[in-house]
């Protein structure tokens, strides 16, 4: 199978790549405008492989999109490349807006072009890969996401992406183009770019600098280890049904403080405390973000009976993977943190 990939250099993406080039026999294009998180690092494994090629691309630029079909002749499409922080959809929405709602519409209808110009003897999938967050807020008490929860997005972030999930669905109920949908819970693990929670906290508590928790720490997040992730995605891709929406979860809901504090006890363990003492005594805790959702949880029975994928790797395992892997690159974040990303507080609507 031939696989094209958009924002293959991104955390996920390039997840999803690794694994595709070293666990199966596919072909794969990755297709990426390498923004700020995105990485040319992050493939350098596999980057050599001859089962795969890279073009630079915006997936907002039609031509270039155009062009990437006709020359890869792809059998699928994974569709990652998004603006992805809710933070920075707060200062800035105008960018979720364009990368996120018309770059799917553009890919959309490449695809589209290409479905109905090719071959229609063999299959086509265009997965279009999204948010739990899309689904707003649970209570304490609520029962976890599934496909067929109600949207309610409550962040530009959000809702950028039940726009785009709207617009893959309409593709394919109006124009019988071959899609299907997923909606995972937040993702951990090696080379996750350090404005997300788990890898920002690492690098702060490493340097000794104080650990921003919003609010009171409470908020509430399913995490799913990243390789766990790439293999459902994969899965989708090969056997998933056209039409179909995939939830994907960890099985792991944890408050935030509750995060911070085993990655702090993680670090004090393996690389020893801070001369100042416990690196839990680094928290503090700082104004709410605005619009911040209480709870998300995803409950992953469809996925599990229909494609057979559970995730594989426990919360302790994988975050204690996810800090042994962030000690071992310190080169890769700390060039980050000295160019792009100053580990800076986003998203004060301010």
């Amino acid at each position: 199978m031939k696989i094209l990939v958009t924002g293959g250099l991104g955390f996920i993406g390039s997840a999803v790549i690794r694994r595709l080039i070293t666990e199966t026999s596919h072909q794969v294009l990755n297709v990426d405008k390498i923004t700020y998180a995105g990485d040319p690092r992050t493939v350098a494994d596999v980057a050599d492989d001859d089962r795969y090629s890279f073009v630079q691309a915006d997936i907002c630029d039609a031509a270039a999109i155009d062009a990437a079909f006709v020359s890869f002749e792809p059998d699928a499409v994974l569709h990652l490349a998004a603006e992805s922080h809710v933070d920075r959809s707060i200062d800035g929405p105008a960018e979720f807006i364009q990368t996120n709602i018309v770059g799917t519409f553009t890919m959309l209808e490449a695809a589209l072009k290409w479905f109905n110009t090719r071959s229609q003897q063999t299959p086509f999938r265009f997965v279009h890969v999204s948010t739990d967050e899309v689904f707003g807020s649970l209570g304490p008490d609520d029962a976890p996401f599934n496909e067929s929860t109600a949207y309610s997005p409550r962040s530009p972030y959000s809702a950028s992406k039940a726009s785009s999930d709207h617009l893959a669905r309409a593709w394919g109920d109006t124009f019988d183009l071959p899609v299907s949908v997923t909606n995972c819970s937040n993702n951990y693990g090696e080379y996750q770019f350090p404005e997300k929670l788990i890898p920002l906290m690492i690098a702060k508590a490493l340097r000794g600098d104080q650990l921003p928790v919003y609010g009171a720490g409470e908020n509430v997040r399913d995490w799913l280890y990243v390789d766990d992730h790439a293999r459902a995605l994969i899965a989708v891709v090969e056997k998933g049904a056209a039409g179909e929406t995939y939830a994907i979860g960890g099985d792991a809901e944890r408050q935030n403080i509750d995060v911070v504090h085993t990655i702090c006890d993680l670090l004090d363990n393996k690389v020893g405390l801070l001369d100042s003492g416990p690196r839990r005594d680094l928290v503090s805790y700082v104004t709410d973000r605005p619009g911040h959702d209480m709870r998300y949880a995803v409950e992953t029975t469809f996925i599990s009976a229909e494609l057979g994928w559970t995730p594989s790797v426990s919360f302790e395992q994988g975050l204690s993977a996810t800090v042994d892997w962030y000690l071992a690159n310190k080169p890769w974040w700390e060039s980050i943190l000295a160019g792009s990303y100053a580990g800076n507080r986003l998203g004060t609507a301010n």
